[in-house]
């Protein structure tokens, strides 16, 4: 087998522990000894010099929505980016939303609602199981190992004639007996998306069923909360208590009950009303943990976060179809809601940035936010959204700021991501086109730069930790996150002094991370001095 001498670096293992001198051996894809500096080294067929840099176990994106893209036989293209920034394994099938399981003839009601933005074009659905989708992909070959979750929606929509709402008791159990065989197939855990349909109509007591099918089989739930902002549409605006802190307690005493591992997704706080909800939401987990819940959240280190144009618009005017955007009375009306909720929320139109405008002949829109394309236009803000959102069919996809702070303003954010139990995401839609979420590309580089060398956030060693073995450990992923004999072969060489990401700026996309040199996958070199080597096609389906 071929060998791989990694030499004169720093090595920080993954375990948290200090950074120590020496070098890493690699025999074929795996890991065969890690060499304190003094001991003697072997030869090797390839010697790389990290010396000025450090090695450490490939990064983990623990919240990733790849696995549509990875579906696609061309992903290579725009899926290297992913690779850029270091990271060798992601974990897909989030928010509610696999490709599998699926009904015979297609995706069902999954496919009208977060599915269109999820993929850029149709996927065929040539399987029906998790595990044949597994199988798909192993034949396609991949440019990143991937981890994948069986999403609660996709369940339903396999499973059930109903579109929302509580299930007869026979389809709920046929729904559940999906899951459980999703689970034995390969799937690493179970994902609900309740923020989004049919998710957020779904009872408690159905949540609790799937979430002790994941219990019953060691597996880990990861959740969209059904509300991410102070004020929300799913619980009634007489509620006084914050809504994201109503529905957090909601999943927190379902795993209470359930004994399930719970992971919340995105810990966000949406709007700048909510900014100030950070730090009792904190403690509603840290409370959990200390009552013996196993709960963790996770987070991406940006203010913003991709969506659709529809996200804010009232499910009344979206069940009108097209005929809402030409009655007068349906405009008035959802003009004024977005008025009121934008105040309560602590919304502005210039916090809606157009990621892809997904408009033939509308690329020029891209970049801009919805403020700034209302003054070109000479159109109010409210008129300009109601036509994107119409022209697109729903389909225009969107960066929302004011996520957890703003530039100047990141206290909520800097508390979220200061949290030893919050691991790091990118929960990035990577696409071919557009304005791109800063987070496909940047995310573990300006963990790693910005806030643990600049601001000091916290060690390095732990950073590393949570973005490697913590995150391996959440999922119960064995062979990788660890830089140890016999282990899988994914590492990450940086350079410690000028690794960051290329933040957007005044308009301009996000670009390259810096720092990120070299990357190895399963033992083969796939990004070399900071470009990924096309062709390199070294990813693997992981199985749980």
């Amino acid at each position: 087998m071929a060998t791989w001498l990694i030499q004169g670096g720093r090595i920080l293992d993954g375990t948290g522990a200090a950074a120590f001198d020496g070098d890493v051996l690699l025999e074929g894809d795996r890991i065969a000894a890690v060499l304190p500096r003094g001991e003697a080294s072997p030869s090797a067929d390839r010697v790389l010099d990290a010396s000025g840099c450090m090695v450490s176990p490939g990064f983990i994106d623990m919240h990733s929505h790849a696995d549509w893209t990875l579906a696609l036989a061309d992903h290579e293209a725009w899926m290297k980016i992913t690779l850029e920034q270091g990271v060798t394994s992601v974990v897909a099938g989030n928010c509610g939303f696999s490709p599998a399981p699926v009904a015979p003839g297609g995706p069902g009601s999954a496919e009208g609602s977060l599915v269109s933005l999820l993929v850029e074009e149709p996927l065929d659905f040539s399987w029906r199981s998790m595990g044949e989708f597994l199988d798909h992909l192993e034949g396609n070959g991949l440019v990143v190992n991937m981890a994948e979750l069986v999403g609660h929606a996709s369940l339903r929509a396999a499973g059930s004639a109903r579109a929302r709402g509580a299930m007869p008791p026979h389809e709920l159990e046929r729904c559940l007996a999906e899951a459980r065989r999703s689970l034995d197939e390969g799937a690493f855990g179970l994902s609900f998306g309740l923020g989004y349909d049919p998710g957020m109509y779904s009872p408690l007591e159905e949540l609790a069923a799937f979430s002790r099918v994941a219990a019953a089989a060691g597996k880990p739930v990861t959740v969209h909360l059904k509300a991410l902002s102070a004020i929300s549409p799913t619980y009634p605006v007489t509620y006084l208590k914050p809504h994201n802190l109503r529905a957090l307690q909601e999943m927190l005493e379902i795993a209470r009950q359930t004994g399930v591992k719970l992971q919340v997704s995105h810990f966000i706080f949406v709007g700048r009303r909510s900014w100030p909800t950070a730090g009792r939401a904190l403690e509603m987990v840290a409370k959990a943990r200390r009552e013996g819940v196993d709960v963790m959240i996770d987070a991406f280190p940006y203010t913003c976060g991709n969506t659709t144009i529809n996200a804010p618009l009232s499910s009344w005017f979206l069940a009108m179809g097209p005929g809402g955007y030409r009655s007068r009375a349906a405009r008035a009306r959802l003009r004024l809601e977005l008025e009121i909720g934008f105040r309560l929320v602590g919304f502005v139109y210039d916090d809606f940035q157009v990621m892809d405008a997904a408009i033939e002949g509308a690329e020029e829109l891209n970049g801009s936010t919805i403020a700034e394309i209302a003054r070109r236009r000479r159109a109010r803000p409210f008129d300009t959204l109601l036509d994107l959102s119409e022209r697109s069919g729903g389909e225009t996809l969107m960066l929302f700021h004011s996520y957890s702070g703003a530039p100047g303003e990141e206290g909520a954010l800097e508390a979220v991501l200061a949290d030893p139990h919050c691991l790091f995401e990118t929960d990035a839609l990577v696409r071919r086109r557009g304005h791109p979420n800063p987070a496909a590309a940047g995310t573990f580089p300006r963990i790693l730069g910005e806030f643990a060398r600049e601001r000091r956030l916290f060690p390095i060693e732990d950073a590393i930790r949570r973005m490697t073995s913590a995150s391996a450990e959440r999922f119960g992923i064995r062979d990788r996150g660890v830089l140890a004999k016999g282990k899988a072969a994914d590492l990450v060489v940086f350079d410690p002094a000028t690794v960051a990401d290329a933040s957007p700026q005044q308009g301009r996309p996000a670009g390259r991370p810096a720092g990120i040199r070299h990357v190895f996958l399963n033992g083969s070199q796939v990004v070399k001095d900071s470009a990924y080597q096309a062709g390199s096609r070294a990813g693997r389906v992981l199985r749980s």
